[in-house]
């Protein structure tokens, strides 16, 4: 662990947000399977950090009920949205996390984000080291960059970012960076968990 990787940490715990910092993404995924042990409804948020570690998967076999709207039709999505945001935990990574410790998020539908903060009793949040910024300018500026374009590219939306791969602030129909939240500091009714790995995970 390296002296930035500690001072987000400190900072963090300082936010009464509870911090863990796993070297791989195997060691993380033992701890969330040891964690959901006892629990059957788990609610994960879009993810591609989940989906790189195969998680769900995991979980999966472990008999847990999954509720993730991209594993269903269209027409399913809204429903599993909210029934992921009603599980007893719920998983998902964060675009950003500032040296300060806040958890900087875009999303085009919301409900990740407002699951971070509301619903669900437990959030696990896995980090990748390489989502740490020094700031929140250098947050919102790695999101705009790095996270949503190559994420509207992959989903084949019709934006500007898609097809240039840098954000226009655009006025299109399936803009995904529609709801920008900011967790300052744990909030009330969450029990809100944030582990750091040492691997590059997700956008």
């Amino acid at each position: 662990m390296n002296t930035i990787v500690k001072e987000v940490m400190d900072n963090l715990e300082r936010k009464k947000i509870k911090t863990r910092y796993f070297e791989t993404k195997n060691q993380v995924m033992e701890q969330i399977l040891q964690e959901t042990k006892n629990v059957t409804e788990i609610g994960i948020g879009g993810s591609m950090t989940i989906k790189e570690m195969n998680l769900h998967e995991a979980l999966e076999k472990d008999g847990k009920n999954i509720h993730w709207h991209w594993l269903v039709e269209p027409e399913e999505r809204e429903e599993v949205r909210q029934q992921a945001a009603k599980a007893e935990i719920y998983l998902t990574s964060t675009n950003a996390l500032t040296e300060a410790g806040e958890l900087i998020n875009i999303d085009g539908v919301g409900n990740r984000v407002s699951a971070m903060y509301y619903g669900p009793k437990k959030v696990i949040v896995v980090c990748g080291i390489n989502k740490i910024c020094s700031d929140l300018i250098t947050a919102m500026d790695r999101i705009k960059k790095q996270a949503c374009p190559p994420n509207a590219k992959r989903l084949g939306l019709k934006t500007p970012c898609a097809a240039t791969g840098a954000c226009n602030d655009c006025l299109s129909e399936e803009r995904m960076c529609n709801v920008t939240v900011i967790i300052n500091h744990k909030p009330m009714a969450v029990d809100l968990n944030v582990y750091i790995v040492g691997e590059e995970l997700g956008y």
